[in-house]
Formats: structure tokens, C-alpha cells, sequence
């Protein structure tokens, strides 16, 4: 029996069997190489300045029992010590008209402090609330005239404007939510400051080529680049219009972290989700365009011109001294540079440790930079427009309350996680993303962010999603409790209870 199964000839597997053997061989061995962890880069020191903290949590809480004995009285009592309020707000702007005011005068904590106690009393009368926003118009447009006399980037200058000027749209906005959302005007005039280049119609509003479009997005990360700043604004990307002037019509020129520098319509950028837009306009009174006033037409006809010229990538770094590639940011101030104006006169910092090495983990390298929400603060522009959506305007403090509770825990030292296992094939996505933007085309993993990052950015998206589905539900309850929205301070004393869980 030996000597038979000696001679008989051994049967080989299948040819098929052995190339699958060699294959799944091939492919575990080229998932385990691709499985290797990127190198951790060095914590970033961020912008070497000190962030600004509001540090007020009890005249919060005050502010809030103020609006709750307020609406317990009932507006017909508080009607006519409220037109006084009003009235007093007025009286005290009056002396910004004629006299300078420097950034350390006592009387801006007087005009702080009064708009902030109206508000709970124009949020129990909601009939007031336009008296309310033609006040803090009226403030923004005489601190930006005031500014102009200040060194931007001193941190007295830069906590004074911010404490206004933030500070007012956030009283305002308090206000705002607790009103019906059909009585809300989506739309709230500003300066008509004069200009000499084509225009055309936007959101209602005339705009010119030259304008700056600031604006807000409605995606996790929009929140974090509004917030992630030594002055947590409300703004998340910048683009420059140009108006042509035979036709009159408008193109929105901006960097798209997925494309680049682009050109888009104004329906296109419209339709890209806005939570808001606030229009800005060089100062007429610049010497640099009361010598030229076509200048903004200009700077906005070169930054079209260079981006129908070649393919600009979008600057993760967010270096602003480097042209090469251009975020959003950069569109606007390098264009303008070209023309000897230098926009971002208060340049923006980000300082905190914990926010920079989140910022390191999506590419940004450069934390003293230009971030959209601190371009409002420039002295060189004036404020001609704001367009809210009031139907997105809660949904666009709870992304913040939501953030700043994430941010805090960054500076605690937690660090933006990924699915390992998923980094072979995020680094096939990204490969597969190289070849199309070689042809020009859009692919899954951005131009400029590796494989890793994009692992990061998806599960910090996945983080704040779920952080605030708990606070809105939270919100809810404390809304069907209370019979008001909560304010921003309870918004983010939630969304820290949402993340503990």
C-alpha cells in the first residue's frame, strides 16, 4: 500500500486556489504597510498671546433672572421704563460723534454694560427689538469709526472692539431667539458707506466689487474655525465679490478646502449652506482710494483674473505670507495687497495650546494668521450688511456651545482620535483623490489633507454630532421646563454635560 500511494502522482490544487492564496497573501501584507500610523508631530506652542475669556458666569446668570422677572411682570409695565433704557442707550453714543475716544476710556464699560441689562428687558418686548437693533447699529458704527484711531493690535484695542462689537451682536442675538421666529427680519442694514465701482443686488442689498462676503457654514467644522481663535467670533470663511461692469454680473471668488480658489455665482454661493453673511466695504475715506476709487474693483478683478489664470490649492497651513496656495482668507487680503492695502490690521492669534494642536491635526501650521471671524474688526471696513437665517440662528449657537466644550476639552490635553483600522483605505481614497485633481477633478480626501487628517476631521465630525443631539435634547427639556430658549451660557453648561456622557 506504501509502495502505491509512493507512485501515485501527488494531485496539485487548483491553479485558481493558489492565485486567490497569493492575492489575499498580497493584500493582508499591503494592509498591514498601510496600517502604519503617520509620525506625531510636536504640539504646536500656537500664536503666543493670551486668548480672551469673558470670565462675567455670574452676570450671566443675573442677566438671565433679569429676563425672567421681566417677563414675569409682563411688557405693558416695562414698556416705559424701557423706552427710557432705549433712550439712555442713545444718549450715551452721543459724545463717540464728536469726541476721540481712546480704547481705554471708562466710558465704553458704561455703554457695554447698558446694552447688555436692555436686552433681557427687550427680550420680554419683543415689540422693541427693532429700537434695539437700530441701538446696536448705531454703537457698531461709531466704534468702527473710533477704531480707526487705535493700534489694533495692542490687546486693549483688541479686547475693547471684540467686548463691542462681539459682544453687542451677542446680546443681540439673545434677544433674537426668544422672539417668534416670523417676526425675525433676516436682514439688517448697515452703513450705505459710498462706492465708485460696479454694483449689483445680493440678499436684498446693493453690493459692489470689492466687497468682502463674510460668512458662516453650517458644518462642525465651520463652528471650529468661528470659535478656535483667541476671539471666538462668528464667522467661518471669507470670499471677495466681482461685479462686472458692463454686464453687472456678480462672481463670488473663494478657497474651497475640497477645490481650491474657485469662482462661483452668487446662487451657487447662496446655496452652499449660510448660516450667516455680514458685507464689508473699504472705507471710502482710505487715502489709497480717495486717490483711486476703482481700487477695490480692481483688487477684485486681479484675484479673478489669477484664479480663471491657473489652479490655486487651498493653504491648510493657513500661511498668509505665501501666495502659492490661499485660504479663504487669503483670497481677500492678497488681492487687496496687491494694491497697497494691507487688510487684518488687528492680525489674528491662536494661542491656546489645546485648540492649536487640534488646528496642527488638519494641517494648519501657522497660528498667527487671518481668521475670517476677526476681519469684522478691521478699522479699513465698514459694515454695510447682516443677514441671519432665522431659522438656522439656534441651530448656529448650539454648534458653538457644542464646540467651546469641546475645545475645552482639547485644552485639557484630549486629542483628536481616528479609526486606525480604516487608514489603508483612506490612504487608497486619497491616492484615488491625487489622480483626480491631477485631471482637475474632486475627490474624496481634499487637496493638501493626508489620509490621517481626513480619518480626524470624520470622526470629529461624528463627536459633535453626537455631543449635540444630547444638548438639543437637553435644550428641549429645559425649554419646555423654563417656557423660554436657553441662553448661550446654559447652551454651553449643557454641552459639557452632553460630552461627559
Amino acid at each position: 500500500m506504501l509502495f502505491e500511494k509512493m507512485l501515485t502522482p501527488r494531485r496539485s490544487s487548483p491553479r485558481w486556489q493558489q492565485i486567490i492564496k497569493r492575492a489575499i497573501i498580497v493584500l493582508v501584507g499591503v494592509y498591514l504597510l498601510l496600517l502604519i500610523p503617520d509620525s506625531e508631530s510636536i504640539s504646536p506652542a500656537g500664536g503666543n498671546k493670551q486668548p480672551f475669556i469673558w470670565n462675567r458666569d455670574e452676570y450671566w446668570n443675573a442677566l438671565e433672572a433679569r429676563f425672567q422677572a421681566a417677563r414675569d411682570s409682563g411688557c405693558e409695565k416695562l414698556a416705559a421704563h424701557l423706552d427710557e433704557e432705549l433712550l439712555r442707550g442713545h444718549e450715551l453714543l452721543e459724545p463717540l460723534a464728536d469726541e476721540t475716544w481712546t480704547s481705554e476710556n471708562p466710558g465704553w464699560e458704561v455703554i457695554e454694560q447698558n446694552f447688555f441689562e436692555l436686552g433681557p428687558h427687550v427680550a420680554a418686548c419683543p415689540q422693541k427689538l427693532p429700537e434695539y437693533i437700530q441701538l446696536q447699529t448705531r454703537l457698531r458704527k461709531l466704534v468702527k469709526g473710533q477704531s480707526q484711531h487705535w493700534e489694533m493690535n495692542s490687546p486693549s484695542a483688541r479686547d475693547r472692539i471684540y467686548r463691542l462689537l462681539y459682544g453687542s451682536r451677542a446680546a443681540l442675538e439673545e434677544v433674537m431667539l426668544q422672539v417668534p421666529i416670523d417676526s425675525l427680519a433676516a436682514l439688517v442694514s448697515g452703513d450705505d458707506e459710498p462706492s465708485q465701482t460696479p454694483s449689483t443686488k445680493i440678499l436684498g442689498v446693493t453690493i459692489h466689487s470689492g466687497d468682502v462676503l463674510v460668512s458662516r457654514g453650517g458644518a462642525p467644522t465651520s463652528a471650529l474655525i468661528a470659535r478656535g481663535n483667541d476671539y471666538p467670533g462668528n464667522f467661518s470663511h471669507v470670499a471677495l465679490v466681482h461685479v462686472d461692469k458692463k454686464t453687472s454680473v456678480a462672481s463670488i471668488i473663494e478657497s474651497h478646502i475640497e477645490r481650491g480658489v474657485a469662482i462661483s455665482t452668487l446662487d451657487e454661493y447662496l446655496r452652499d449652506k449660510k448660516l450667516r453673511v455680514m458685507i464689508l466695504r473699504p472705507c471710502a475715506d482710505l487715502p489709497a482710494l480717495v486717490a483711486d476709487p476703482t481700487l477695490p474693483h480692481q483688487a477684485a478683478t486681479y484675484a479673478l483674473q489669477q484664479a480663471r489664470k491657473h489652479h490655486i490649492p487651498y493653504d491648510f497651513e493657513m500661511n498668509y505670507h505665501d501666495h502659492a496656495k490661499l485660504f479663504c482668507s487669503e483670497v481677500a487680503s492678497f488681492a487687496y495687497e496687491k494694491f497697497k492695502i494691507k487688510l487684518w490690521m488687528g492680525i489674528s492669534h491662536i494661542s491656546s495650546r489645546g485648540v492649536a494642536t487640534w488646528l496642527s491635526a488638519f494641517g494648519v501650521k501657522h497660528f498667527e494668521t487671518q481668521e475670517p471671524a476677526d476681519l469684522e474688526y478691521d478699522p479699513q471696513l465698514r459694515v454695510v450688511a447682516e443677514w441671519r437665517d432665522p431659522e438656522t440662528l439656534y441651530q448656529d449657537h448650539i454648534d458653538n456651545a457644542v464646540i467651546d466644550a469641546m475645545l475645552e476639552g482639547a485644552e485639557q490635553g484630549e486629542r483628536l482620535g481616528y479609526a486606525w483600522y480604516l487608514l489603508p483605505l483612506a490612504r487608497a481614497m486619497k491616492g484615488y483623490s491625487m489622480m483626480r485633481n491631477a485631471f482637475g477633478g474632486i475627490g474624496p480626501v481634499p487637496e493638501g489633507m493626508n489620509a490621517t487628517a481626513a480619518l480626524r476631521h470624520k470622526q470629529f465630525n461624528q463627536t459633535h454630532l453626537a455631543i449635540k443631539e444630547r444638548t438639543l435634547a437637553l435644550a428641549t427639556a429645559f425649554h419646555n421646563e423654563h417656557g423660554y430658549r436657553p441662553p448661550y451660557w446654559e447652551l454651553f453648561r449643557m454641552a459639557r454635560e452632553a460630552k461627559k456622557e
